[in-house]
C-alpha cells in the first residue's frame, strides 16, 4: 500500500504513524510547523495528490473546501478516503465534488491518539464503500484488519444513526460533566473515577470536533431531545417522593 495523509493535526499525525508500520506513507500539511511522525515522509501538496490513495484527515467543516481544492488535481483511479466522525454529509460532498474517475471509500476510525495509545487491536474501524469495486474494497478491508482492528461495513445513514449515541452522546455528556468541574476525590468510587475518565478523554479532543459532531450528524438533535426527556422523566419521579 502507498498512502498519502492530507492533514497532520493530532489525529492525522497519529494515523500516519500507525499506517506507516504496514504501508509506505507520505504526509502533507498546510501548517509548515507540523512535523511528520517517524517513518513518514513529509511532501508537498502536489506530490501527495499523486499518491494512489489520499486519506483526508481534516475537520468535518473543512471538507467541502479541501475537496474543491484537490478535485481538479486528482488523477483517474485515485482513491480518496475520509476519516470524518460523521458520514452522511462527507459522503454527499465527496460524491458531488470529486471527479467520476476517482474512487471513494468513506471511513471512520473510531479511535485516536488517546484510545489508541496502547495499540489499536480490537478497536472499531468503520468502512462505507461509496464508489469502489468490491475487490478493491476487500483489499482495504484486509489492510485495516491486519492491524487487529474490528472492521465494520456500514451504510452512511446507519453509521450516523448509531454514532449519534456511541460518540455524540459520549462527547455531549463529557462536556456536561466538565461544566460541573468534577475533581478527583480520595473517596471516589470506581464509577466516579470512570466519569472523570470520560471528561478527560472527551475534553482532550478539540472544541471544534465536539461542535462538528453535534452539527453535522443529522441524528444528534434527536439524541439530545431524547436525553432531555430522560432527564425530565427521572426528575419527575424524584419530585413525586
Amino acid at each position: 500500500m502507498r498512502i498519502g495523509i492530507y492533514g497532520l493535526g493530532r489525529f492525522g499525525a497519529f494515523f500516519a504513524g500507525l499506517l506507516s508500520s504496514k504501508a509506505e506513507v507520505q504526509a502533507y500539511s498546510r501548517n509548515p510547523d507540523r512535523p511528520a511522525p517517524a517513518g513518514v515522509r513529509r511532501v508537498g501538496e502536489e506530490e501527495l495528490l499523486a499518491m494512489p490513495a489520499v486519506c483526508l484527515c481534516v475537520d468535518i467543516g473543512a471538507m467541502p473546501e479541501v475537496l474543491a481544492r484537490i478535485a481538479p488535481r486528482l488523477g483517474p483511479g485515485t482513491l480518496v478516503l475520509d476519516t470524518c466522525s460523521v458520514k452522511e454529509l462527507p459522503v454527499r460532498w465527496m460524491r458531488e465534488l470529486l471527479p467520476p474517475g476517482v474512487e471513494i471509500l468513506a471511513s471512520h476510525p473510531m479511535f485516536g491518539p488517546d484510545s489508541g495509545a496502547r495499540g489499536v487491536e480490537g478497536l472499531p474501524m468503520i468502512l462505507c464503500p461509496v464508489r469502489l469495486q468490491e475487490a478493491r474494497y476487500r483489499e482495504w478491508e484486509g489492510f485495516f484488519s491486519s492491524f487487529g482492528l474490528e472492521v465494520h461495513r456500514l451504510a452512511p445513514e446507519d453509521h450516523d444513526r448509531q454514532a449519534a449515541y456511541t460518540q455524540g452522546l459520549t462527547h455531549y455528556l463529557g462536556r456536561v460533566l466538565a461544566e460541573l468541574d468534577l475533581q478527583p476525590s480520595a473517596i471516589g468510587s470506581l464509577g466516579y473515577r470512570r466519569l472523570l475518565n470520560i471528561v478527560e478523554q472527551t475534553c482532550n479532543d478539540t472544541w471544534r470536533l465536539f461542535l462538528d459532531l453535534q452539527r453535522y450528524n443529522p441524528h444528534t438533535p434527536a439524541m439530545r431531545q431524547a436525553l432531555d426527556r430522560a432527564l425530565e422523566a427521572l426528575k419527575a419521579k424524584l419530585d413525586m417522593l
